[in-house]
Formats: C-alpha cells, sequence, structure tokens
C-alpha cells in the first residue's frame, strides 16, 4: 500500500529534509536523533496526556454542528480546538515541545508566531514550566493581534517586534532563526507548525496527532465507525491539518480537503496560496512549496488572517498535494469571512479567522446527506474581533 507518512531520512516524497546553517547542525542533529525516542517513553507519554486533559482540557469535543449540515447537505462535526486552553490547537504541541526541551536540558526557549496563538501557547507553558521565553513576531502582527500580544506580555514572555520585510509571520521566523544561530546549546526552538528543519514537521505532527486519534473514538461513539467520508482542515504552515488527518493519511477511503489563504485572489500577487501559487524552492530549513520569484527570491504573502500568512507550506501537505491524496483550494479573504458570520450566526460559534478559511470551502463541496464531514476548528475568534468588526456591515443581514 502506497504511504504519505515521512520516511526514515526526513522526507515526505521529494519535500522535507533539514537545509540548516552549519553552526545549528549539531543542535539540529541531536534533536533528531532524540526526539523519537523521548516522546514515545512511557514516562513522556504519561506526563504529556494528563498535561492535555488536566491543563489543556482535552479532549476536545466532536460537535455535530445540525443547523450547518442541513445547509450543506451532510452529516457535519466540528472538532472544537477553539475550547482549548488558550484557544487554539497551538497549545498541544507547546506543551510536548516544552517537555522535550526540558529532558534535552535547555535552559531558553524561543518561539515564532503570527496570529499569536502559538506565542500565547509558548508563553503559558513557559510560565508553568518556570523557563524564559522570547517571541518574534512582525511588527505588522503585533498590531493586528494586539491582544494576543498583551497575553503573551502578561504571562511572562519577551515579546519582539520584527521590522524587516512586510513584518509578519515569515519575517518573525527568519529572527527567531537568527537569534537559534547565536544561541544554540541552550536554546530550545519551540516552532508552531509543521515546518522547518526535519525532524520539526514530524514532531509537531506527532504532537498534534491526538486531534485525529480522538476523532477516531469519538467518531466510533457518534457514528458507529472510526473514519469520517471527508477531512477538512485549514492551512498554512500546516499543524492542525497535520494532526487532523495524521491517524487517517494512508486510509483513502478518508478524503482529505484542506483550504489554504486565497487572499484576494490567486491572479491578484495578494495571496498566501502557496499550493496553489508555489514552486519547488527552500524555506527555513526545508525543500518545500515557496511563493518565490523567477530568481528564488520570497514573494510576499498576504492574507486577511496572520496565521496563514506565511509564502511556504508544511513538506507533508505539500506531498499531499502533489500525489493528489488532498484536495486544495485557495479561499478568498471575503469567502472566509461570510463563512465566520454564517458558523457563527447559524451555531453560536466565532470562529478563528484561519478556520474560517476551512468553512470557506463548505459552499464548493458536493456532498450525499449520508457522509460524514470532520472540520478542524483550528481557534477560537476572540483575536479577530477588531477584523469582524470592521467587516461587521457587510454581514448585517441573515445568514
Amino acid at each position: 500500500m502506497k504511504s504519505y507518512k515521512i520516511d526514515n531520512q526526513g522526507y515526505y516524497g521529494e519535500f522535507g529534509g533539514a537545509y540548516v546553517p552549519e553552526i545549528l547542525y549539531a543542535t539540529v542533529e541531536n534533536l533528531r536523533t532524540s526526539y523519537e525516542a523521548i516522546i514515545e517513553s512511557a514516562e513522556f507519554k504519561k506526563e504529556f496526556h494528563a498535561l492535555l486533559r488536566d491543563y489543556a482540557g482535552r479532549p476536545s469535543p466532536l460537535y455535530y454542528a445540525s443547523r450547518m449540515s442541513e445547509r450543506y447537505g451532510c452529516r457535519l462535526y466540528l472538532k472544537r480546538e477553539d475550547l482549548n486552553h488558550t484557544g487554539a490547537h497551538k497549545i498541544n504541541n507547546a506543551i510536548g515541545q516544552i517537555l522535550l526541551a526540558r529532558k534535552m536540558g535547555k535552559r531558553r526557549i524561543i518561539a515564532e508566531t503570527g496570529a499569536g496563538q502559538h506565542g500565547v501557547a509558548t508563553a503559558t507553558v513557559c510560565a508553568l514550566m518556570n523557563m524564559p521565553c522570547r517571541i518574534y513576531m512582525g511588527a505588522t502582527d503585533v498590531q493586528r493581534q494586539h491582544v494576543n500580544v498583551e497575553r503573551m506580555k502578561m504571562l511572562g514572555a519577551e515579546v519582539f517586534p520584527v521590522e524587516s520585510g512586510n513584518k509578519t509571520l515569515k519575517d518573525a521566523t527568519n529572527e527567531a532563526i537568527r537569534d537559534w544561530c547565536c544561541h544554540p546549546s541552550d536554546t530550545f526552538y519551540i516552532i508552531g507548525s509543521t515546518v522547518g528543519p526535519h525532524p520539526y514537521p514530524d514532531l509537531v505532527a506527532r504532537l498534534q496527532s491526538v486531534i485525529s486519534e480522538e476523532i477516531k473514538w469519538q467518531l466510533a461513539e457518534k457514528e458507529g465507525r472510526d473514519y469520517p467520508d471527508y477531512l477538512m482542515a485549514c492551512v498554512g504552515g500546516g499543524s492542525n491539518a497535520a494532526g487532523t488527518i495524521f491517524h487517517y493519511i494512508d486510509d483513502e477511503r478518508v478524503k482529505i480537503v484542506l483550504g489554504e489563504a486565497g487572499g484576494k485572489g490567486i491572479d491578484s500577487n495578494l495571496t498566501a496560496a502557496t499550493i496553489k501559487c508555489g514552486s519547488l524552492g527552500i524555506l527555513h530549513g526545508s525543500r518545500t512549496l515557496v511563493m518565490q520569484d523567477e530568481d528564488g527570491q520570497i514573494i510576499e504573502p498576504y492574507s486577511i488572517s496572520a496565521g496563514l500568512d506565511y509564502p511556504g507550506i508544511g513538506p507533508m501537505h505539500a506531498n499531499l498535494a502533489r500525489q493528489h491524496r488532498a484536495t486544495v483550494m485557495a479561499v478568498n479573504d471575503d469567502e472566509a469571512l461570510r463563512a465566520a458570520y454564517e458558523l457563527t450566526r447559524l451555531e453560536g460559534i466565532i470562529p478563528a479567522l484561519e478556520s474560517a478559511h476551512a468553512l470557506g470551502m463548505l459552499p464548493r463541496m458536493k456532498f450525499s446527506p449520508d457522509d460524514v464531514v470532520v472540520l478542524t476548528v483550528s481557534g477560537r475568534g476572540d483575536k479577530d474581533l477588531d477584523t469582524y468588526l470592521a467587516h461587521a456591515n457587510d454581514f448585517n443581514e441573515k445568514q
């Protein structure tokens, strides 16, 4: 049977690998040779799952959305990652990585963040574990996600606004890597998504796989079978999507549908639709699809969603798209906004703008009434209220 999982060289098909500066080679290699044994150990699993249960609040509910199901002609379940502590799926990965960092003897934490949810999750676990941390965040994102910035500061993190480039997630990641190069021995870089050099894409996917692990038994309880017909998620770097599909990636009965950020449209030059518009390149330590010009220079991405505003994609998702295992749609800003208001009015759930890009695919789908669909609501919309309010007049009519 064909497998879409990572191989023993750290690649998903032609995508992945570890392309790092020489100064980081030993650090990344140490992580590569250590992570699997640590996270698969009984001691780690006991501590990790205890914190997921008692601190993060897992399992997250699998909610049958009856009014949305009626509208789209299927049996639609929402995996409610928005109900986790800190408001998104990011806490799953942050808990796992800080436990790993502590077991590897690291004393300082750095991270990058776009929408701020990974930054908040990292600051939260650093407060919990009494470890200092610095969060790199593009200056543009600092402004549009100011509530999350204040949450990080309240938790004791140092937030470093990045003024280079277009001052968003790519630039925050660049600065985090520079910091890591200067402090390789004592610093652990908690990467927030399935990007970066191997083993990070696999490490993050494994830590987020608690999502699909829960979907299996929750569906068995609700539907009498442990797999859906469709799995749907938004994808930027790809961590919530990786967690959603992890236990189903080789199960061809399950169709995978991913929504990336179309911005103002894939032909507008204001987009973050990397799978639709990208080409093979190296970005932040891995070979993947990258938004770049003919000279290999990064084309600045754009999305109304800070968490999807990234010019690359996790190598797992690049391979799934290339192999036609996943269907990928570019969901534009206006489609995401409309979808967010629809979910809010029909089900009383305000989603993050990132999650709204998954919801924005629903009008394009053709389901049968018996189709079981699981869509991951990766985060809650508190952080995006300013953006929603700015567009409220467009959606005042009843959905």
